[in-house]
């Protein structure tokens, strides 16, 4: 962490002091009307193509949050007990034969979260119920099949709950703003995606969609804490410069992507990411309320309980 001002203007202590209550921006975006029922709708991407512009989308807004960090802090913890219960129930349905698993994907630029989002939202959660999967450059195989099959071999079972680290839109984001492959091949794979996630959803899988949006200024500061804090050196990477330098093209390939591929089946989910608080208690709350409306239930037993209470105590 930068220490004596050495970032200036742009460094951690000076942007997020208001962290622990409202400072004057944080109540843009929808933020000042307090906790929602139904943070599904406020950070939804409208279905049907509608221009997505991320400038619009204050990144360090609270839309529908808590009063501040020690009010978020409590509450993602309560979620997670809520969660962790919903989760077991999930599972257990499924020993009957219930097909239903929930998808979390997760999508951002380097910083934005992936990572911390998965340590303190689903660290609540049963491992053995969950199936996780980072997806980083296609290996030698992967690269010789269609760029969807690395994915349908990750996808949750049933009763499972998956978390993607990036995911099959890397195929039309890095692929695109790189030129990794013809401009003809990635183009139609928005509605190749969008049939798959709609075949997924067929099959009873809920997919939750999230694009966790950092701003510019905030990348870099922690660009530059990793690069301050030797014990973070491990999870700096030189490349990360590069890949700064296409920011543009990387907003235009991502408002792309969640304007064509924001769909009923599989919404995206625009959530402001420079407060790291804020993020998780989105992402708990959106994963919170899917399993909800999923409303998992113990199955119940095809055995007599008594009788069996009676066996087991003479025996």
């Amino acid at each position: 962490m930068a220490k004596d001002g050495k970032h200036g203007k742009s460094g951690k202590a000076g942007k997020h002091g208001k962290d622990d209550k409202r400072g004057k921006d944080a109540g843009r975006d929808g933020a000042g009307a307090g906790p929602v029922a139904d943070l599904r709708s406020l950070l939804r991407v409208a279905p049907g193509g509608e221009p997505v512009r991320l400038r619009a989308h204050d990144s360090s807004g609270t839309p529908g949050g808590p009063a501040g960090k020690k009010q978020a802090l409590a509450e993602t913890a309560e979620m997670g007990v809520r969660l962790a219960e919903l989760q077991e129930r999930l599972f257990a349905q499924s020993t009957t034969g219930d097909p239903r698993a929930l998808l979390i994907v997760l999508q951002g630029m380097d910083t934005s979260g992936k990572g911390g989002t998965v340590k303190h939202v689903v660290g609540h959660l049963n491992p053995s119920g969950l199936r996780f999967r980072a997806f980083k450059a296609p290996t030698h195989e992967e690269k010789q099949h269609p760029f969807l099959w690395r994915i349908r071999r990750a996808l949750p079972r049933p009763g499972e709950i998956g978390i993607f680290d990036r995911s099959h839109y890397e195929d039309v984001l890095i692929v695109r703003v790189r030129n990794l492959v013809p401009r003809a091949t990635w183009s139609k794979r928005y509605r190749t995606i969008n049939a798959f996630e709609q075949s997924l959803a067929d099959d009873g899988v809920t997919i939750v969609k999230v694009f966790l949006h950092i701003g510019h200024d905030e990348q870099r500061d922690r660009l530059l804490e990793r690069l301050d804090n030797p014990e973070k050196h491990w999870k700096f990477n030189v490349g990360d410069i590069e890949e700064r330098a296409l920011w543009p093209d990387y907003q235009k390939a991502y408002e792309v992507a969640l304007e064509k591929c924001s769909t009923d089946a599989a919404p995206w989910y625009l959530v402001p990411a420079d407060r790291k608080w804020y993020r998780n208690w989105a992402v708990s709350k959106l994963l919170l309320e899917h399993l909800e409306l999923m409303d998992p239930q113990y199955p119940k037993g095809d055995f007599d309980v008594e009788e069996c209470r009676a066996r087991l105590l003479t025996s």
